[in-house]
């Protein structure tokens, strides 16, 4: 792949990575817990787009099998502990 290819991907990574805490951080400031978890579900979306873009990573060559191994399960615990918060926020009574 030319250069260029490969920094757009690199550079939507991390805006992505980025997003998930941004969006965390944004919704805890809102009034709302409906707001809130609008705002988790936009940051768990953000980990699923990395989720993607780290596994075209790993399949076109440029994270190889073990790393890919430790993000990806990192990235799995963050999207269930997303899909938790979301969760207990909705079912508080």
């Amino acid at each position: 792949m030319p250069w260029f290819e490969k920094k757009g991907l690199c550079d939507q990574l991390q805006r992505a990575v980025v997003s998930i805490s941004s969006n965390i951080a944004e919704g805890c400031g809102r009034e709302s817990d409906n707001e809130f978890v609008h705002f988790l579900g936009i940051a768990l979306g953000s980990a699923y787009e990395v989720e993607t873009q780290v596994t075209i990573a790993n399949e076109i060559g440029y994270v190889e099998s073990e790393p890919f191994d430790v993000l990806r399960n990192d990235i799995i615990i963050i999207e269930k502990q997303l899909n938790a918060l979301m969760s207990s926020i909705r079912n508080k009574k």
